[in-house]
């Protein structure tokens, strides 16, 4: 959808998404209030719409998820700054289903959520408004709002799905008797649901809502109901959910993909695409309201104006492991070893390690020499942003920079805030999920055919060219998918795709173990010498491709056995 929308319009849906978060809990009705009975909650139009937004309101996004942290402190993009922080129970291997972390179990909510407001909505009649000059403008939105409530809970079975394998998939509202009864759904059924409601909803929703009624953004669009289908068939055929690499499933995931393109609803951005809801890459945003919070926990420290009491706080830093996946601006490899970084580049300085990099690397990763807030990021020994971990340093040599608000500002008397709103799916997931299924479809690069006319290559180069890389020139089938994880995890470093990439593909024993980043000395002539320093020794075990049922609701319900392998 096109994210052109005025001031007014981004307010009032923030205002509904407050309301509930902070004082409107639609789904604890109380009879004993007049006003808000179940039945009069669906006899008038602003209280049947705010049950809507209520079912919005469970959409996750990765502020600070884990305990404070982002997921991907949990994977080998980045360092957590609190080393008793929850999430570092996942990288040492000592969570559990007794002890667990990041249980989304909480989605169910949001599945009650749309449950009840799909159930509600076939007793709404308005017909006694008939006259008043609103009601067209609500019948419009009301033909919507039941598409809008059931790809939201389709994308919360998927968010289950893929954290817990097979799940509990209610359709309707439960006593506390049924949803202590209920039992568990094959992961591809639960995906062949999804597929279902995505492809009904796709034939109602509108394109954009720009034109709508009120020209609202951050709501469900055939685009985003496309896009739910597209990630959630891309997993069903990825090796954890694919282990005899059933090419029709791939197929399908590719098909899925190329429908979105072929709609030309959207476009690839070179300009920031997080924060920017006026981007036509963006398919969905998650809509927040203006805080600082996030930069607060992430600026290098003296950004803080010692309004950072807890120095640790809850900063999340890159590692070199990411950093080193970033190539140069010639599409060169980089690394970092014992003699400094290298690299294969004639015009690579190893001086200037983070200078004529992949363009991607400078709005990930705040490193040593680059520009921020009109100051030079100086992280070599008793430089102005090198500390101690305990004193507000960084734990890798890196700060983040992604989701980063650069105009936030703690100075006393010039205080600035900002909104974060969160990208839960943009078009360049769509091309990176065509290129990987169709290579893994057809075993080539470069097949094309009559259905699929664009080839796994063009796709991926697509991305590379509006980063302003180089294209990949390859015909190699294991090559080639290297290339298409490499471009996944910097296209979408800290947008929350790394984590479940891992998972996905079943590289996490290649890739959660040793992490690392940058020490950086100056010598008496200003010269800086680059040296890899080990950061931490996580453990990996492969029970950890799906999360464990928490053992509470096991005790709840016993359908919910068997436990999920391993745990």
């Amino acid at each position: 959808m096109h994210n052109m929308i005025t001031k007014n319009t981004l307010r009032s849906f923030l205002l509904m998404i407050t309301c509930f978060l902070t004082a409107c809990n639609y789904l604890d009705f109380d009879e004993t209030n007049g006003l808000n009975t179940r039945e009069n909650i669906y006899r008038y139009f602003e209280s049947t719409e705010q049950m809507l937004t209520t079912v919005y309101s469970y959409m996750p996004q990765d502020f600070g998820t884990v305990g404070g942290s982002m997921r991907d402190a949990a994977s080998d993009d980045a360092e957590y700054a609190d080393a008793s922080g929850s999430i570092q129970h996942m990288n040492r291997g000592s969570w559990s289903a007794i002890r667990t972390i990041d249980d989304q179990w909480g989605l169910y909510d949001g599945v009650r959520a749309a449950n009840e407001f799909l159930d509600g909505f076939e007793t709404t009649d308005f017909s006694r408004y008939q006259h008043d000059l609103s009601y067209k403008q609500w019948m419009k939105k009301l033909e919507l709002f039941p598409y809008e409530a059931r790809v939201l809970r389709a994308f919360y079975f998927f968010e289950l799905a893929k954290r817990y394998g097979d799940i509990p998939m209610p359709l309707k509202k439960l006593s506390t008797k049924e949803a202590n009864e209920v039992e568990k759904v094959k992961f591809e059924d639960v995906i062949a649901f999804i597929v279902s409601e995505c492809d009904d909803a796709m034939r109602v929703l509108p394109d954009t809502y720009i034109g709508q009624p009120n020209n609202e953004t951050g709501r469900v669009t055939k685009g985003f109901a496309m896009a739910v289908k597209s990630r959630a068939l891309l997993y069903l055929a990825s090796p954890l959910h694919n282990p005899t690499n059933d090419k029709t499933r791939w197929i399908n995931a590719a098909q899925a993909a190329l429908d979105i393109i072929n709609t030309g609803l959207y476009s690839l951005d070179p300009a920031d695409k997080v924060n920017n809801v006026a981007s036509k890459e963006v398919v969905l945003f998650r809509m927040n309201g203006t805080n600082s919070n996030f930069e607060l926990r992430n600026f290098p420290i003296r950004f803080t104006e010692g309004q950072r009491q807890d120095k640790l706080a809850t900063a999340v830093f890159p590692t070199q492991n990411l950093v080193d996946a970033f190539e140069t601006i010639n599409g060169y490899p980089v690394t970092l070893g014992a003699n400094g970084f290298e690299s294969a580049d004639p015009d690579f300085d190893p001086q200037r390690p983070y200078h004529n990099r992949d363009p991607r690397l400078a709005k990930t990763v705040l490193a040593h020499g680059m520009k921020f807030k009109e100051s030079t990021i100086d992280l070599s020994a008793q430089g102005a942003d090198s500390a101690p971990l305990i004193e507000g340093g960084s734990a890798t040599g890196y700060f983040l920079r992604k989701y980063i608000q650069e105009t936030t500002s703690f100075k006393p008397d010039h205080t600035v805030s900002n909104q974060h709103h969160w990208v839960i799916y943009r078009y360049a997931e769509t091309l990176l999920t065509y290129a990987e299924a169709m290579v893994q479809a057809f075993g080539d690069p470069l097949y094309t055919d009559g259905t699929f006319t664009h080839s796994a290559v063009w796709a991926l180069n697509q991305v590379r060219k509006n980063a302003n890389m180089p294209e990949r020139k390859m015909t190699d089938k294991e090559q080639f998918l290297k290339a298409i994880r490499q471009e996944c995890r910097v296209e979408f470093a800290f947008e929350d795709h790394r984590f479940w990439d891992v998972r996905r593909w079943m590289i996490g024993s290649q890739t959660q173990k040793d992490i690392y980043g940058v020490d950086i000395k100056r010598d008496a002539q200003g010269q800086d010498s680059y040296a890899k320093k080990a950061v931490e020794t996580r453990t990996w075990e492969d029970r950890m491709y799906l999360y464990p049922i928490p053992q509470s609701e096991l005790y709840k319900n016993a359908n919910l056995a068997p436990q999920n392998k391993g745990w």
